[in-house]
């Protein structure tokens, strides 16, 4: 081999080299990025699949036109009121009140104002999907 091609071989050896310094770092951060959002999918999904209430009672007082409701958290995920939606003969609601924590075991309070006739349906979806619904046993004040 002459000078040449033994030159010509060195350059393209340092150019891959080169190369692969740039790539490899945003390959590695790209890969660290992607790992970390599986692990944040698989704890959301373990979160839903251990979330699970019950809405123990829903009574409409039509003299205060509120809907009060006593959701109970029988599951072992710690929900947040806030983040917990209600939606009334299929009307996602803005005039809902309760706050804080809703520990495993507790029982939680939810009034929704501003209704002027008593539901025939009530849904509630927690903060990561999962719903319950009662159509019966919406008493009446």
């Amino acid at each position: 081999m002459g000078f040449s091609v033994s030159g010509s071989a060195v350059i393209i050896f340092v150019g891959v080299m080169v190369a692969a310094g740039i790539a490899v770092p945003s390959l590695v951060g790209s890969m660290g990025a992607l790992a970390d959002s599986q692990g944040e999918q698989v704890d959301r999904g373990i979160d839903a699949l251990n979330t699970e209430f019950e809405i123990t009672s829903a009574t409409y007082d039509q003299s205060a036109e509120e809907l009060t409701l006593e959701l109970k958290n029988t599951g072992s995920t710690t929900l947040t009121l806030e983040g917990t939606s209600v939606l009334v003969d299929g009307d996602l609601k803005a005039g809902v009140t309760g706050t804080g924590l809703w520990l495993p075991g507790d029982t939680a309070t939810v009034t929704v104002t501003g209704e002027t006739t008593k539901p025939a349906r009530v849904k509630v979806v927690t903060e990561n999907g999962i719903a319950e619904t009662i159509s019966d046993g919406i008493g009446v004040v």
